[in-house]
């Protein structure tokens, strides 16, 4: 499409826009009506652009090089940018090839959500090399160009959060900027280290992989201060991987954004206590999260786990469940949540399953789905517990969905992740963290027959014929 015809229809739907909202759908980081005009024939200049002083340091915020970037015109908003990244900035994907990442502007309003893609993990040459399906890691060889586009729904539809017309759910980030960070690490956006694996069969050569999570995720942040504006409200979300990995980096995220209201909601990616050495039949993932932390990393002097707790004193790098507490004490004035399912059979069984002898070699799959979900309870009460003293950190905990073994809430749409017992919907706990006051809410679902009775949903079928 010429670029005057698509100015002239983005015109006309900004003008169709603010005659149907009005004023009084303004609010932080919006645009007045003249501006949002003048930003569709020249659009707003980067005004937090990166310092000398962050782009030094362990994990410091790396520019690509002159003429590396994709520009951007403006017969492009509403529509997904892709993002090359050079070498030069230290993001790569787990193969070797070039890490991309996507974004989606609009004119109206500073605003913008980081959205972490979710897929998996992975810590050997099966896992990593896509050899095991479901329960490796997403993108194996790499994020192609048209990553974002219909042909690849599960990234292009996978939230409301990133769908500006999502016909089943509406929340207000949908008219926001959207950064798209995808996933090809398979270290949940935190691990630092380059991994040779061999083929257990002894037919493939070694896979090299880089697990180059963090470094990836600061070369994105490091392109967007360069090029958007500092947003005046800003959501850190993602589900599964994209879910841990929106807390881990929140802190350093949101230090370098700068907005006037931050927000963060996990969904699915919980960081479980699990103190160093301790008991697993009390701290059940206590087991995976020792392997992570040398398979990917995390420990090495100056290293990821060192960064990401950088600024928050309350954080005991011996127990990763400690970083809710450390960053609810270090930013008070944020509204920030976690959610999953009591069901979940997906991160569950990334976080036992291969750990526990009597689960992988259970006598069937019943018996192997009540030793994850016993230890899963174990961990999930725990958090509950400790996001119960939190004012600005919530809870909200359904018991089941039939779609994508009951992971992630915030995938497809958000009514059917409700809690019927107190007539919530998660639009509800979604709506609290980005527009309430006072206490973050808490809510949980006891109820265990509710969501089974519901009736058959043929588009969760499809989707998960689909998985």
């Amino acid at each position: 499409m010429p670029v005057k015809t698509s100015i002239k229809n983005q015109l006309l739907a900004v003008l169709i826009l603010l005659g149907v909202t009005g004023p009084a759908m303004a609010e932080l980081g919006d645009y007045g009506f003249w501006r949002t005009l003048g930003n569709l024939v020249n659009p707003p200049a980067a005004d937090n652009p990166v310092t000398a002083a962050q782009r030094q340091g362990d994990y410091p915020l790396l520019a690509n090089p002159p003429g590396f970037n994709d520009g951007f015109s403006p017969g492009n908003y509403y529509a997904w940018q892709t993002i090359p990244l050079a070498p030069e900035t230290g993001a790569v994907c787990g193969n070797g090839s070039e890490y991309k990442f996507f974004v989606n502007r609009v004119p109206n309003t500073s605003n913008t959500i980081i959205y972490l893609e979710g897929g998996g993990a992975c810590w050997d040459y099966e896992s990593c090399s896509g050899q095991t399906g479901i329960r490796g890691a997403r993108n194996p060889d790499g994020i192609p160009d048209d990553y974002m586009s219909l042909t690849n729904p599960s990234a292009s539809l996978v939230s409301p959060f990133v769908v500006r017309l999502n016909p089943l759910t509406s929340v207000k980030t949908q008219n926001w900027n959207m950064v798209y960070i995808p996933y090809c690490t398979g270290d949940v956006y935190s691990g630092d280290k380059v991994a040779v694996y061999e083929d257990p069969e002894g037919e493939a050569e070694p896979l090299i992989w880089h697990h180059n999570g963090l470094r990836n995720t600061r070369a994105a942040i490091s392109w967007v201060k360069d090029n958007l504006q500092r947003p005046k409200q800003l959501l850190t979300t993602g589900c599964s991987a994209g879910g841990l990995g929106s807390l881990t980096n929140y802190h350093p995220t949101r230090r370098d954004m700068e907005p006037n209201r931050g927000y963060m909601i996990n969904d699915s990616g919980p960081a479980f206590s699990a103190p160093s050495g301790a008991d697993p039949e009390v701290y059940p993932s206590v087991l995976l999260q020792s392997f992570i932390r040398d398979a990917w990393g995390l420990d090495q002097p100056n290293g990821p786990l060192e960064y990401l707790s950088d600024g928050l004193p309350l954080m005991n790098l011996n127990d990763l469940g400690s970083l809710y507490t450390a960053l609810s004490a270090e930013l008070p004035n944020d509204r920030m949540g976690h959610t999953h399912f009591w069901q979940d059979l997906n991160y569950s069984s990334y976080s036992y399953e291969r750990f526990y002898p009597e689960i992988e070699n259970a006598p069937n799959q019943a018996a192997k789905e009540a030793l994850i979900h016993e230890r899963w309870y174990t961990d999930t009460e725990r958090l509950k517990g400790t996001l119960s003293n939190l004012n600005n950190f919530g809870y909200y905990l359904p018991w089941f969905r039939d779609v994508n073994e009951s992971h992630c809430t915030t995938i497809i749409e958000f009514a059917n992740s409700d809690i019927q017992e107190a007539g919530l919907e998660l639009d509800d706990f979604v709506a609290n963290v980005l527009n309430g006051s006072g206490a973050v809410m808490q809510a949980s679902e006891s109820d265990q027959q509710a969501d089974y009775n519901k009736p058959f949903n043929p588009l969760y079928w499809a989707l998960d014929q689909l998985l």
